[in-house]
């Protein structure tokens, strides 16, 4: 049976790895660990010369880079809103949340939010390569957090035969489900 540990690391690609560094490094202080270049991809023996870079994302948490300077230039997937896709990263708490957003905001970012989304609190932002960053802290009790988990299996079972917004949990944007507890 198989028994994962954690993710090592989740990898997107980049236009300019020594800018993506920079930045990640400067607005999210995250530390440069490693930096992997190849003529080859290891995998598949493909001649694809590439910089992969490596940066750590908090408690074994890493977050990767491909610049790839021989392959059409990168894009987004036109099908799919731009806020679908995105890296989210969780603070200590509401008060980090609102001071990274001013950070940020200090540095030139346009900073969405912070969304109430129910149980976290989020703030939005994009990094030089189009990948649109979360930053969220935690805010639902752990009864909340319980009800989410159990009516999960029941939303998703919902959602599958109707493709409409089960209401197991509309609570969320509502405030009807009391937090306190």
């Amino acid at each position: 049976m198989i028994k994962l540990q954690q993710i090592h690391h989740v990898a997107y690609r980049c236009r300019d790895a020594k800018e993506t560094v920079e930045f990640y490094r400067e607005m999210l202080n995250m530390d440069f660990l490693v930096a992997i270049a190849e003529d080859r991809v290891p995998s598949t023996k493909e001649p694809d010369p590439y910089m992969h870079v490596f940066l750590d994302a908090g408690q074994g948490n890493i977050l990767a880079f491909f610049e790839l300077p021989n392959s059409p230039e990168m894009g987004r997937d036109p099908n799919t809103p731009e806020w679908t896709q995105h890296i989210a990263f969780q603070l200590e708490s509401e008060t980090a949340l609102l001071a990274a957003k001013a950070e940020l905001e200090n540095k030139g970012l346009s900073v969405v939010g912070p969304t109430n989304h129910g149980i976290i609190k989020s703030i939005y932002f994009f990094d030089p390569n189009g990948h649109r960053l979360e930053l969220t802290c935690l805010t639902g009790s752990e009864k909340q957090l319980a009800e989410l988990k159990r009516v999960a299996p029941l939303m998703l079972e919902e959602w599958s035969q109707t493709k409409r917004a089960p209401k197991h949990a509309a609570w969320l944007h509502e405030d009807e489900f009391d937090a306190g507890s």
